[in-house]
């Protein structure tokens, strides 16, 4: 039997060849960015469908709710199933939301294809893990990191395309052209990936039980969740309301040049790596600590030199960096707890983070409706320095 799991696991990790490696990362990218394509066109949304600026910040609002929930309902079907499979029926479902957003009628039929894009979009969290799996001890910490700059670019990136598509095509095109893209990649994972063995017989309700007793049994978990929640209010609620401010007097810009603003996003992302390495030689929680004080002043950067642009591309750098080095460090953290739980644990993390950026859509469009672009710098600072206050003393 030993015999036998062991030869399944070398077949594996043979095929984790350059090209599959390639088809992970490009499989989390294009699922999770699946949740991004609404907000760079959240103003051209709001025109074309009658809706106000509370009713369009709905629209991210649902994604993350969908995507929180699904982590959470989902996260055991990976450890209970075949992950390939897992994978190819949520790309499936994933294609039919993103149809349902492109035909949306109303504001309303938008809310509900929204929800379950983020339901589905959760499949960009079994490519992380498939990865882990299929690499050998040595080089897993390199393979993983590879697949998760696929899914930070199909976040930051996924702005950009948006926007462009939607002003030469429309907002429509944005949907179908995503939904175009994940079912080919669905196609490809469901010919290339190869069997991923279950890893636990446990049953689902008892898997889902265990998302309860980890955070409460596991200290360094909840402080995790609770801080990178905190600055995932802060980012979601930055993203959420950009196109929308920069729509607006004193920018008067089109979306085009909001989704733009993705590629400053990325800059700061690409730059995560170098936190890890610092991780490693300082500590994790150092750099968690670095990563909310970047957070802070960006925020307050922004809001005291509001109307200039430069100072908010440079801000959306640095603070996208100080998000992306406190994940990194955080998932230094959690994945040393329990290494038989590590999918669980991924799920608790991650439902908090977009669980905050749900808060954060939905309280930054009214702090935008209300106070406008300062009033949303300001709250994104608060969330930011709530998040540093955290990890002074840890």
């Amino acid at each position: 039997m030993v015999s036998a799991a062991a030869s399944v696991v070398e077949e594996q990790r043979a095929a984790l060849r350059p090209s599959l490696i390639v088809l992970l990362a490009a499989g989390a990218g294009l699922s999770v960015a699946s949740l991004y394509y609404n907000q760079p066109i959240l103003g051209t949304l709001a025109a074309d469908l009658g809706a106000s600026a509370a009713e369009v910040g709905a629209v991210p609002m649902s994604t993350q709710i969908g995507y929180a929930a699904g982590i959470l309902l989902f996260a055991p079907l990976g450890d209970r199933y075949d992950r390939r499979r897992v994978i190819v029926g949520k790309a499936a479902a994933l294609v039919i939301a993103l149809v349902a957003a492109a035909l949306a009628p109303s504001i309303a039929w938008l809310w509900g294809a929204s929800l379950a894009i983020g339901l589905s979009a959760t499949a960009a969290q079994d490519f992380v893990p498939a990865a882990a799996a299929l690499a050998s001890p040595e080089s897993r910490g390199k393979t993983v990191g590879k697949v998760m700059t696929g899914l930070l670019l199909g976040i930051l990136l996924s702005r950009l395309v948006s926007g462009l598509t939607s002003d030469h095509l429309g907002w429509r095109a944005v949907f179908f052209g995503a939904a175009a893209l994940v079912a080919v990649m669905g196609v490809v994972a469901a010919a290339r990936l190869p069997r991923l063995a279950p890893t636990t017989g446990a049953p689902y309700v008892a898997l889902l039980r265990s998302l309860v007793s980890l955070p409460r049994d596991l200290a360094p978990l909840r402080r995790a969740a609770i801080t990178q929640g905190l600055l995932s209010v802060a980012f979601s609620g930055f993203w959420s309301t950009l196109a929308l401010a920069l729509e607006a007097p004193p920018y008067g810009l089109s979306s085009t040049v909001a989704g733009a603003f993705g590629i400053a996003g990325a800059a700061g992302a690409l730059g995560a790596p170098i936190a890890g390495a610092l991780a490693d030689r300082r500590g994790p929680a150092a750099v968690i600590r670095l990563g909310a004080a970047l957070c802070v002043a960006s925020f307050v950067l922004m809001g005291v030199a509001e109307g200039s642009i430069a100072v908010l591309v440079l801000g959306t750098v640095i603070f996208d960096l100080g998000v992306q080095a406190s994940l990194i460090a955080h998932q230094t953290i959690i994945y040393g707890l329990d290494p038989s739980a590590r999918s669980r644990i991924n799920a608790v993390l991650v439902s908090a983070m977009f669980v905050g950026m749900a808060a954060g859509a939905f309280a930054a469009s009214r702090a935008l409706e209300a106070y406008g672009w300062g009033g949303v710098c300001v709250f994104c600072a608060v969330m930011s320095v709530a998040a540093l206050a955290l990890r002074v003393k840890r």
